[in-house]
C-alpha cells in the first residue's frame, strides 16, 4: 500500500493509493493475462512449471473442502494446456487418494498436455470411453477451454453440464472461464453456456468474469494465484481496473475532520430532491446524507414533503420549498436565487424529482460555477439529458462532479456508448465528461476523467430494491462533503468505497433489506467507525 502523511489546517490524514494494486485486485483482459503468462516464460518460468503450480493450486484448492471429493470427481479434459492444467488436478488429486477420473471429449492438440495424459494412463487414473453420468454425485472439473475461447460448444456437452449442475449444483467447478463465456466480456460465446457451481480464476481476475452478464453463468469467483513476481505487477498503469471486495473496508482511510471543528466545519450539504409524484425519494436521500456522518444537511423540497419535515427530519434545515409543474414533477431552476450555492460543500440533485414536459433547459451557470462537489442522480441525469447540450454541459463545470446513474439513466444520457460492457462503459463516459461515474449494477463500475477505475467484485441481490438508490446519492454526497471539508480535495476512491460500503450494508443489515432499514444500518456502521 502506497501511503503518505499529509498535515493542514484540519489535522493529519493519510492519501493512499486504495487498494493496493496487486493480484488481489487487478482485472485483465485475457490478451493482457496472457501477454503477462510470456512474460513470465521469457524471465525463464518453464511452461511445464507454470502448469504444475497452477494445478497443484487448484488442488490444494478442492482437497481444503473435502466435502465436494467425498464421491470422488472427474476431470473434462479439453484439448489445450486447460485441459493440461486439469490433467495436473486429476494426478494430484489421485495421489491424494481421491477416486478420480477423466474424459476428453476432443482429441488433444498440445504436445504438454498429451504428456501429462500419458501420464496420468500410467498411474492409473480411469479415462472414460463414454460420457459421465450427470446424475451422479462426483464433483466434476471442467477444463475444456479456458481464455480466448471462440471455439462453438455443442449443445450435448452445455446439456450435461448444465444437467449436472441441476442434479448436484455445487459439485461442478470450472477451471479459469467456464466454458462457453467469452473472459473479456461475460457475454456467451455462441447461444449458450452452462451454470458452474464456482470458477477458479487463475492468476489475475478476468475483467469478464466480474460483470454482470456472467454472474449466472461464473458462480462463486475464487483465485488461485500462480505467483505473478511483483517486478511485472508494478509495470501496470494507475488506470488498470481494480475488483474491490468488502475486504477493502478495513483499508480505506475515511474523512476524518478534527473533534475540535464545528457542525459547519464537518461538511455542508444541500439536498435537492422529490417531488408531488416522488415523495419518498427526497426523504430516504435525506436519510442517506444523515447516516453519512456530515456534518449539516440542508434541503429544498416539495411542499408536501417540506411541511412534515420537523416531524420526520428534524436534524435537517429547511431552506425553502421546490415549485411544482402541472404533472407533479419538480422545478429546481429558481433554487440558487433564494440561497447562495457556495456556502455548501456538495450538493445532491435528482432523487425523485421527476421530468417535467413543460420544462425548458434547467442547467444555467449557477450549477456550472459551483465550486463545491456536484452529485447528480436519477431525475437530475434524465433532465440532463433533454437538454440542449446534454452530457457536454457537464465537461464545463468548475467544481468536481459526480454521477450515480442506474444502467438505464446512463443510457439516456450517453446514448451513443455500447453498454453491453460497463466496465467499459463506465470509463468512457467519465473521460468524455470530465466527471466521475458511478454506473450501478450488480458489479458497479466507479471512474473518474483520468481512467481509475473500480469494480465491486461481490454481489448481494438485496441491494437490488426500490429507494436504496436514493440513499445510496445521499450517502455520498454527505461523504462527498466530508471530504472537502477534512481536506480540500477530492478523490474518486472516496466515491467508490462509499458504494462499496453501501453494498456492504445490503449484504449484512440482518433487520432487513428495506431501504430504511439499511440506511439505519449504515449509521450505526460509520458511527462505530468514527469513534
Amino acid at each position: 500500500m502506497i501511503v503518505a502523511s499529509i498535515h493542514s489546517g484540519f489535522g493529519c490524514f493519510l492519501i493512499l493509493n486504495w487498494p493496493q494494486s496487486d493480484s488481489e485486485h487487478l482485472m485483465v483482459s485475457s490478451e493482457h493475462m496472457q501477454n503477462i503468462e510470456k512474460e513470465m516464460f521469457s524471465m525463464g518460468m518453464p511452461v511445464e512449471a507454470l502448469m504444475e503450480k497452477v494445478g497443484i493450486g487448484i488442488s490444494s484448492w478442492i482437497l481444503d473442502r473435502q466435502g465436494l471429493i467425498e464421491n470422488g470427481a472427474i476431470v473434462l479434459v479439453g484439448p489445450g494446456h486447460n485441459g493440461g492444467d486439469g490433467l495436473v488436478v486429476a494426478r494430484e488429486l489421485y495421489m491424494a487418494g481421491v477416486d478420480i477420473s477423466i474424459w476428453c471429449p476432443f482429441p488433444l492438440k498440445k504436445e504438454l498436455t498429451q504428456k501429462h495424459f500419458d501420464y496420468a494412463m500410467q498411474i492409473g487414473i480411469e479415462n472414460l470411453d463414454r460420457k459421465p453420468d450427470s446424475n451422479s454425485d462426483l464433483l466434476w472439473i471442467e477444463a475444456l477451454f479456458g481464455l480466448s475461447q471462440s471455439r462453438i460448444i455443442s449443445d450435448e456437452i452445455i446439456r450435461l453440464l448444465n444437467s449436472k449442475k441441476t442434479f448436484s449444483p455445487d459439485k461442478l467447478i470450472s477451471i479459469d472461464v467456464p466454458a462457453g463465456l467469452d473472459s473479456d466480456n461475460g457475454n456467451i460465446v455462441s447461444n449458450i453456456s452452462y451454470k458452474a457451481s464456482y470458477t477458479l480464476t487463475l492468476g489475475l481476475f478476468k475483467s469478464g468474469l466480474i460483470q454482470d452478464s456472467a454472474i449466472d453463468y461464473v458462480g462463486n469467483l475464487e483465485r488461485v494465484d500462480i505467483g505473478i513476481p511483483d517486478k511485472i505487477l508494478v509495470g501496470f498503469p494507475e488506470s488498470q481496473p481494480l475488483r474491490i471486495s468488502f475486504s477493502d473496508l478495513s483499508t480505506f482511510v475515511w474523512p476524518m475532520p478534527s473533534k475540535s471543528k464545528s457542525k459547519y466545519q464537518r461538511g455542508r450539504v444541500l439536498v435537492i430532491a422529490g417531488s408531488e409524484k416522488y415523495r419518498g425519494a427526497a426523504s430516504l436521500a435525506l436519510n442517506g446524507a444523515l447516516a453519512s456522518g456530515v456534518g449539516s444537511v440542508s434541503a429544498f423540497l416539495p411542499n408536501s414533503v417540506s411541511s412534515s419535515l420537523w416531524i420526520t427530519h428534524p436534524e435537517v434545515l429547511l431552506l425553502g420549498d421546490l415549485n411544482t409543474f402541472q404533472d407533479g414533477s419538480s422545478d429546481f431552476s429558481k433554487v440558487s436565487n433564494e440561497v447562495d450555492l457556495n456556502r455548501f460543500d456538495s450538493i445532491l440533485l435528482g432523487p425523485g424529482l421527476g421530468i417535467a414536459e413543460e420544462e425548458e433547459d434547467c442547467f444555467g451557470s449557477d450549477l456550472q460555477d459551483f465550486k463545491g462537489l456536484l452529485v447528480l442522480d436519477a431525475d437530475a441525469i434524465n433532465r440532463l439529458s433533454i437538454t440542449s447540450k446534454g452530457w457536454e454541459w457537464l465537461n464545463d463545470r468548475k467544481g468536481p462532479t459526480w454521477l450515480t446513474p442506474h444502467l438505464e439513466e446512463f443510457k439516456r444520457l450517453f446514448p451513443f456508448i455500447d453498454c453491453s460492457n460497463p466496465l467499459n462503459a463506465g470509463i468512457e463516459a467519465a473521460k468524455i465528461c470530465s466527471s466521475s461515474v458511478l454506473l450501478k449494477c450488480a458489479h458497479s463500475v466507479i471512474s473518474d476523467p483520468e481512467g481509475k477505475t473500480w469494480q465491486i467484485g461481490q454481489v448481494n441481490s438485496s441491494v437490488a430494491r426500490t429507494g436504496l438508490g436514493d440513499v445510496l446519492a445521499g450517502l455520498v454526497s454527505g461523504k462527498g462533503a466530508s471530504g472537502l471539508a477534512s481536506d480540500k480535495k477530492l478523490d474518486t476512491s472516496l466515491l467508490a468505497a462509499s458504494a462499496l460500503l453501501h453494498a456492504y450494508a445490503g449484504a449484512f443489515c440482518i433487520k432487513g433489506s428495506t431501504a430504511s432499514t439499511i440506511c439505519t444500518f449504515l449509521g450505526e456502521f460509520i458511527k462505530k467507525e468514527s469513534t
